[in-house]
């Protein structure tokens, strides 16, 4: 299984679309499911926030899960490596489990679980179109490993 468990609500109903499409598109070769937990309003202690976004997402953890973030700080990859990092952890996982944070980005606990980071660009994007963006290159990968076409 694949999980995706975001901090926050997707608003945007065209975004949000596109997003439901393409879980559409991945359940064919895949199980995939999207978590969303609340995102805490923004107060002084930006630290609290963070710890108790953390602990929200924390908890839909399971023990045996492979945990990515996706972190501005993480490291680059491209499609094909991808493609290729899923298929190696399949063999040893049954669950990998990718993380977008909030506005405020990631708490230390959670840092402190996952098993590695990756970065999605150099840019930063909202946590709401990061979703659509991790969405696409997980399909992306399924076409790759299946060895079907897909554009470019």
């Amino acid at each position: 299984m694949i999980k995706i468990v975001c901090v926050g609500k997707v608003k945007d109903r065209h975004l949000s679309a596109l997003i439901d499409d393409y879980v559409s598109k991945i359940a064919h070769y895949h199980k995939i499911e999207v978590i969303e937990v609340k995102d805490e309003p923004i107060k002084d202690n930006e630290k609290a926030v963070l710890d108790k976004e953390a602990e929200a997402v924390l908890s839909r953890i399971r023990d045996d899960e492979y945990v990515i973030l996706l972190d501005l700080h993480g490291k680059s990859i491209d499609s094909l490596s991808l493609a290729a990092k899923l298929d190696r952890l399949f063999v040893s996982y049954a669950r990998i489990t990718f993380v977008i944070g909030g506005s405020l980005g990631l708490g230390e606990k959670l840092r402190e679980r996952a098993n590695e980071k990756l970065k999605l660009s150099d840019l930063t994007f909202l946590h709401q179109m990061s979703r659509l963006i991790i969405l696409e290159q997980l399909y992306r990968c399924f076409k790759i490993l299946n060895n079907e076409t897909y554009h470019k």
